[in-house]
């Protein structure tokens, strides 16, 4: 889909263009993108060719490369849960059939090898999205030679295999054959993913909220709430708190009784940027309750900058708004913060 969507925002920005070619002055604002503003949004690279780059690298210089940038989330040989694990589940017979089997087990294991079915998919991604604190920064050539160890991770290419923007097109992967577009998602004419048909009868009194989200893979790439950028607020709720049967939601802090102020602060991704006495990137709890103890305003004020983020008050980064904080947590952490952050 991150491919797709970049294909999607080349073409925006072209209709962009021609709407603006059509229709001179007819706002008056703004101008006609350059070729070289749109070309530096339109860097996806598809399986038919568009976007691929010249270039070439080996399984063996992809292997310093992925050891260095990559292994720390990975795993060494691929096969780390703490993010993903980018290897393993590819068997005999898969690159023959260009379908993984693995797939077709409830608990079995999914991994780029067994999931991708264009290599250039894992060459886009790699070379837009990671290292995840520093996307982008490989080059055109590192980017060929990290993918290629990769791959050799999943057994799909030989050890002195050449990845280079031919070879790239041509590779077979595992699962070729595995992925459909044949619904709604994928075309116009396909049946749609979700149906629309009305039902007013038998309507359940009260309806049961629980996860789809399979069992084996509830956790199955660590905590979400404990993986971000080096910036930035985390997205991701506190999976570790479930398991078996309970469902993937987020349950209310109690109005009364004893509260965990460190679950409420981690659920709430508040330690993301905020140490208890340490600056993160935002300053540590402790400095804030003491720079706003006896403030008369101070709860009504903590709690709306939780809510509104804002910047300049401890320096020149900017604390995003939480919208994902409700007003009882932030007016509870407010609270917590003007009784001395303990």
């Amino acid at each position: 889909m991150s491919s797709l969507h970049s294909a999607w925002v080349a073409l925006a920005l072209a209709a962009v263009a021609a709407t603006a070619q059509a229709q001179p002055g007819r706002y008056g604002l703004g101008r006609t993108p350059t070729p070289q503003e749109i070309s530096a949004w339109d860097i996806d690279v598809r399986p038919d060719g568009h976007g691929v780059k010249k270039g070439k690298g080996t399984v063996a210089q992809g292997q310093p490369i992925y050891d260095a940038q990559c292994a720390s989330c990975h795993g060494t040989f691929g096969e780390s849960n703490s993010y993903m694990p980018v290897a393993g589940g590819v068997r005999t017979g898969d690159l023959k059939t260009g379908r993984a089997s693995a797939l077709a087990e409830p608990a079995g294991i999914r991994t780029l090898g067994t999931k991708l079915n264009h290599a250039s998919t894992l060459w886009d991604y790699i070379y837009r999205a990671m290292p995840w604190t520093n996307p982008q920064s490989l080059s055109v050539d590192e980017t060929y030679a990290v993918t290629a160890y990769v791959l050799h991770l999943n057994e799909i290419v030989a050890p002195d295999f050449e990845l280079n923007d031919r070879t790239l097109l041509a590779l077979q992967m595992p699962n070729r054959n595995g992925l459909t577009t044949a619904h709604g998602l994928g075309r116009v004419s396909g049946k749609p993913d979700a149906q629309g048909t009305l039902c007013m009868k038998d309507c359940a009194k009260e309806v049961a909220i629980a996860s789809e989200l399979p069992e084996f893979a509830r956790n199955q790439n660590g905590n979400l709430a404990l993986q971000k950028r080096a910036l930035g607020p985390t997205r991701g709720i506190d999976t570790a708190r479930y398991g078996g049967s309970k469902p993937l939601l987020v349950a209310a802090v109690p109005a009364t009784g004893a509260l965990d102020f460190k679950e409420l602060l981690t659920r709430n991704a508040c330690v993301a940027c905020h140490g208890m006495t340490n600056k993160i990137v935002g300053p540590g709890f402790a400095e804030i309750a003491s720079k706003y103890h006896g403030r008369a305003d101070a709860g009504d004020y903590l709690t709306r900058k939780i809510k509104e983020g804002g910047q300049g008050v401890w320096g020149a980064i900017p604390m995003p708004p939480q919208a994902g904080v409700n007003d009882q947590d932030a007016g509870i952490i407010a609270r917590w913060l003007l009784s001395g952050a303990k």
